[in-house]
C-alpha cells in the first residue's frame, strides 16, 4: 500500500544550533574591527589614522561579510535536511523465529581462538543479526543453568545489547546443561512466538553456540522432543581440538591464573565438535565449525532463508524526498563569490593629494 502526500519537515533540526556560531562570527567581526580602529588611532593619532585606512572600502567589506553569512546560513539549512513531499508505505516483517542458546560456561573463556571463545561468539552473533534482518530472535544464556535474557523480538539494537552483555556471570550455575537450555527455548517459543494454529505455521529454529564441553546427559533426548514439536536445532562449535587452559580473572578483568582441578592440575578445555554435530543431526539441522575467515554464518543464513517464513507484523513507514542539495548549492555559491569581493577602494589621483602638506613643517 502506497499513499502519496505533501508535507514539509526538518530531518535534523538540531543543525540550527549552528546559527549561534554564525551570530558569534558577526559579533567578533565588528568587535575586532573596532579594536583595530582604536589601536590604530592610539598609535598614530586621530589626525593620521583616517588617512591610513582611506584605501579601505567599508561598504565592500560589509558586502563580503553579508555574502559569507548568507552562505553559511544556507549551509546550515542544508545540514538541517529539509524534506518535502513523500509517501507512506506499508512495511511487512516476515521471517522465522530463532532462539539463540549462547554458552557462557567457564570453558568459553579459553583463548585458543582470539580474543577468546566467548568474545568471538559475541562478535559473530552480532554480525549474524546484520545478515539476517526481519526475523524474530531471542537470546538464552546457559551453562549449568539457563537464563532468558531477551524474549523473541525483531529489534536488532536490543538483541545486540544483550549479546554484548554475555559473560560467565549471566547464569547462576556453571557447567554445560544443554537439556535445560533446550527446555527454556521451547518455553520461550510458546510464550513469545506466533500462536500456532491450523492456518498459521511458523518455522522455529534453535541455534546453539557452544564449545560442547562438559555436557550433561539428556540433551539428545530433549532434541528429539523438540523435533516432534517442529523445532529444528542448528549448532556452531567455538574453540579448537587442541584446546587451551581456562584463564581466571578478577573483578577488574586482570588475569589471576588458570583454572585448576581438585588435584591442582591446570584444566585443559577442548571443543567437542562431535557432540554438537550429533545434536544438530538429531535436531534435523546443520552443524558449523567456527574458524577465522569462514563463511559459516552466511551458510547458516542461507539455509534459514530457504525455510518457510511467516508474517510477524506490519507498520506504516514514511519516505521523504531530500531537498538539502538546493540550499547547499546556494550556500557554496555565495561563499565562492565572497572570495572575489575585496575591501580595497579604486585608486584615484585625488587620494595622493589628500596627503599633500600633511607632513610639511614651517621653517
Amino acid at each position: 500500500m502506497l499513499d502519496s502526500f505533501d508535507i514539509f519537515k526538518w530531518e535534523n533540526a538540531q543543525a540550527f544550533y549552528a546559527l549561534l556560531a554564525i551570530v558569534c562570527f558577526i559579533l567578533c567581526f565588528f568587535i575586532f574591527e573596532k579594536i583595530f580602529a582604536k589601536r590604530l588611532e592610539k598609535k598614530f593619532g586621530s589626525r593620521v589614522a583616517p588617512f591610513l585606512t582611506q584605501s579601505v572600502s567599508y561598504s565592500k567589506r560589509r558586502l563580503q561579510l553579508l555574502l559569507q553569512v548568507l552562505g553559511l546560513v544556507f549551509v546550515v539549512i542544508a545540514l538541517a535536511r529539509p524534506q518535502l513531499g513523500g509517501s507512506q508505505q506499508e512495511v511487512r516483517s516476515e521471517g522465522v523465529e530463532l532462539m539463540i542458546l549462547a554458552d557462557v560456561s567457564e570453558s568459553m573463556m579459553a583463548e585458543d581462538v582470539r580474543p577468546s571463545r566467548l568474545a568471538q561468539m559475541k562478535i559473530e552473533l552480532s554480525q549474524l543479526l546484520d545478515i539476517m534482518p526481519g526475523n524474530k530472535v531471542g537470546i538464552i544464556a546457559f551453562a549449568g543453568s539457563s537464563s532468558l535474557l531477551c524474549p523473541l523480538t525483531t529489534d536488532p539494537n536490543a538483541l545486540k545489547m544483550y549479546i554484548d552483555s554475555l559473560d560467565i556471570n549471566s547464569v547462576s550455575t556453571q557447567g554445560t546443561n544443554f537439556e535445560t537450555a533446550l527446555s527454556y527455548a521451547k518455553d520461550a517459543f510458546e510464550k513469545g512466538g506466533v500462536t500456532q494454529d491450523a492456518t498459521t505455521k511458523t518455522t522455529r529454529i534453535i541455534l546453539v553456540a557452544s564449545d560442547g564441553e562438559d555436557q550433561e546427559p539428556g540433551a539428545l533426548e530433549a532434541a528429539k522432543k523438540l523435533v516432534d514439536s517442529q523445532i529444528k536445532i542448528y549448532t556452531i562449535a567455538y574453540g579448537t581440538e587442541k584446546g587451551a587452559a581456562i584463564i581466571t580473572r578478577d573483578q577488574s578483568g586482570n588475569m589471576t591464573g588458570f583454572k585448576k582441578d581438585r588435584s591442582g592440575n591446570t584444566v585443559l578445555t577442548q571443543v567437542k565438535g562431535d557432540f554438537l554435530k550429533k545434536l544438530a543431526e538429531v535436531g534435523q539441522g546443520e552443524f558449523y565449525f567456527a574458524y577465522s575467515g569462514g563463511d559459516y554464518l552466511k551458510q547458516f543464513a542461507k539455509s534459514v532463508s530457504q525455510l518457510q517464513k511467516a508474517q510477524f507484523q506490519s507498520s506504516m513507514a514514511m519516505q521523504y524526498d531530500e531537498k538539502f542539495m538546493w540550499p547547499l548549492a546556494v550556500g557554496f555559491l555565495l561563499l565562492f563569490v565572497s572570495f572575489f569581493v575585496n575591501d580595497r577602494k579604486k585608486r584615484s589621483g585625488k587620494s595622493a593629494d589628500n596627503w599633500k602638506g600633511r607632513y610639511e613643517v614651517s621653517s
